[in-house]
């Protein structure tokens, strides 16, 4: 009878039922390879959206609807932002910007790990994160516990809200699209 009670006392303890919403939301972050949505950012007022995929570590891929930004592309180490202008693009060291941090899945469920999560209107889960003078939210759906969204300040330091939507993860991606542009087109 000791032997039941043992055991049960053990599995009561380790059900994924009987865990929390964060220890859910990290178990879900460890098994997430890569994800696909669509997203509304807010950067200052202005809203853009589109599509994106991030394949972890540090990479993503963004095209935009809006035709004068066309698309965002991380390779792991830099960010580029190409613009329809004659192909012309910008592109910045990845340390430098706040997805650095968003793009790492380890890193992000060591912070997690650390924090405990905001509950906002009983609808989202928000984690926030101080790292190298960022300020990163992170929210959550609080019924499925997915990621949908982030703010954070972009590199001009404006306030950027990112939502996403239509998420999908583990999706048979194609490597060659986090591909940087050559160095012979004009850059900053």
């Amino acid at each position: 009878m000791l032997k039941v009670i043992i055991i049960l006392l053990f599995f009561s303890f380790y059900l994924p039922s009987n865990s929390s919403p964060k220890d859910k939301i990290i178990s879900q972050m460890k098994l997430t390879n890569n994800l696909s949505f669509n997203f509304l950012q807010t950067i200052n007022d202005k809203n853009e959206d589109g599509k994106c995929i991030i394949e972890y570590p540090k990479k993503i891929f963004c095209e935009y609807s809006n035709p004068s930004k066309k698309k965002l592309v991380s390779n792991g180490k830099s960010l580029v932002i190409k613009t329809s202008n004659k192909g012309s693009y910008y592109r910045y060291p990845l340390n430098k910007t706040p997805l650095e941090f968003l793009l790492d899945k380890e890193y992000l469920i060591s912070k997690i790990e650390e924090l405990e999560p905001r509950d906002i209107d009983n609808k989202y889960l928000n984690f926030k994160i101080f790292e190298n003078n960022n300020e990163i939210n992170i929210f959550f759906d609080k019924k499925d516990l997915n990621l949908i969204g982030w703010q954070t300040e972009d590199i001009y330091q404006n306030l950027s809200i990112t939502f996403i939507s239509s998420v999908k993860k583990n999706q048979e991606i194609d490597s060659k699209i986090f591909k940087l542009p050559k160095n012979n087109q004009s850059s900053n």
